[in-house]
């Protein structure tokens, strides 16, 4: 209580657990960056508690405290990835700077995994006013809750992949995306079997297979070679057949430029 209260004295939100259940519960319920946990717990260990933290809080950091130090202890409570682990009675003037550089750790590893996290494009960040693209807009929006194929027409730089990312984030299988060129080969996205050429020493599904219940988006599949075309019309069909039936059948989504008319 009273090393409770330092810390708040400090400036930081304080959360009190009695136990380690209560601690796993507080841990789903709050936001948390920094554990201070007793080694020694009425209904567990502090040590072990260390390797169950990253489930819970991923990016926090956990320092174990024990009024009864041990050697084994400590190395085991380093390699479960504990950010310190100090003897009570020299935690009074340890205690600050560590919460402090935690806290610092802690925020620089949110900073970067906010920064390796993929903006996601809604239809809210298309932006435009014209008739033509409001309509393109809420056509768009309709197609996004159906399961029906896609082909999004236009010119190069127009926003065809804008239009297919907000789709997909707006349809029910936003958990799962997947681009791609037309440099991939036929194995990448349709499978092959083991002997099948040289190098293929096993079985691999394709990408369309892979995305089950998510979206295949083909990006400039009118740069594709003309014998390359069919094989995605013709697997893109068979997504609802015996070889390809799933519970959640797959939707693509083709980009392509409009057809060009002769002069």
């Amino acid at each position: 209580m009273l090393l409770g209260r330092i810390l708040e004295l400090e400036g930081y939100e304080v959360f009190h657990a009695k136990d380690r259940a209560s601690g796993i519960q507080m841990l789903r319920k709050q936001d948390v960056q920094v554990v201070l946990c007793d080694v020694f717990l009425p209904d567990g260990n502090g040590v072990q508690m260390v390797a169950e933290l990253p489930a819970l809080a991923p990016l926090a950091k956990i320092i174990l405290l024990t009024a009864h130090g041990s050697i084994a202890d400590g190395v085991q409570a380093i390699k479960n990835d504990a950010f310190d682990y100090i003897v009570k009675g020299d935690d009074n003037r340890k205690i600050i700077p560590l919460v402090s550089r935690a806290m610092d750790e802690v925020r620089q590893n949110t900073r970067k995994n906010a920064a390796l996290q993929p903006a996601q494009t809604t239809f809210d960040s298309i932006i435009g006013s014209s008739r033509a693209l409001q309509s393109a807009v809420k056509m768009a929006q309709k197609v996004a809750a159906t399961d029906v194929c896609v082909l999004l027409t236009g010119e190069t730089g127009t926003g065809k992949k804008v239009f297919a990312q907000a789709v997909h984030q707006a349809s029910p299988r936003h958990g799962c995306h997947s681009a791609f060129s037309k440099e991939l080969l036929e194995s990448e996205l349709f499978g092959h079997t083991a002997g099948a050429f040289t190098g293929a020493v096993k079985n691999k599904k394709g990408l369309f297979e892979v995305a089950d219940g998510g979206t295949v988006f083909l990006d400039e599949i009118g740069e594709m070679e003309y014998g390359f075309r069919p094989n995605c019309c013709v697997h893109s069909k068979r997504a609802n057949l015996s070889v390809w039936a799933t519970r959640n059948p797959r939707r693509s989504m083709c980009a392509s430029l409009p057809p060009r008319t002769a002069t």
